[in-house]
């Protein structure tokens, strides 16, 4: 099931956190986020989840900045969300996505416990003026059944900024872990 607009604004201070709160954000059964005025690009032509991969970071001015098809941008909402209790789910809204903006291309699915700002993996279908600080996309909040285990990665929870991906983390660790065996004769079966 999913929380009601009333039940979120219940929830603000016990088992959700949204800051800055503005009470007029609250939807029927959602509450709106808004986009932080940085954004990072990649400077990698390709990209590699084996490494760390160079980004820039440009701040978006006031009278805007133009997105290009074609390329991958990161943002970061302006609110900070702490989620307990609770499964944290993130949108676009329909308005940006009638313009061609896609707002999460695959992340929009959160976890119980996170704690932080959400990167947005913001990808458009033809170029789009964007501005600082506008209404973006949504989050919403599911019930759960059964026991709660808290999100805790040590990638993402309680970031301050926009995330690019950390998945060589992920990666790094069996090869370690392959060359360290190896080192010491103990391959995999023996």
């Amino acid at each position: 099931m999913i929380l009601t607009g009333e039940e979120i604004r219940s929830q603000i201070g016990r088992n959700i956190v949204i800051e800055p709160f503005d009470d007029r954000l609250v939807n029927p059964n959602s509450y709106t986020l808004r986009l932080h005025d940085e954004i990072l690009v990649y400077e990698e032509i390709v990209l590699d989840m084996r490494r760390p991969n160079r980004f820039r970071r440009l701040v978006i001015p006031t009278e805007g900045m133009v997105l290009q098809p074609g390329r991958l941008y990161l943002g970061r909402t302006l609110e900070r969300t702490e989620t307990h209790q609770f499964v944290p789910m993130l949108e676009g809204r329909s308005s940006i996505g009638r313009l061609g903006l896609f707002v999460h291309v695959t992340a929009g699915f959160g976890d119980i416990g996170f704690c932080g700002y959400w990167t947005l993996e913001m990808f458009a279908v033809h170029p789009i003026r964007i501005y600082p600080g506008v209404q973006i996309c949504q989050i919403f909040y599911h019930e759960v059944s059964g026991t709660i285990t808290e999100y805790s990665s040590q990638k993402y929870q309680h970031n301050h900024d926009i995330q690019p991906s950390l998945m060589f983390k992920e990666l790094q660790e069996p090869v370690k872990d392959a060359q360290l065996r190896l080192a010491f004769g103990q391959e995999d079966g023996l």
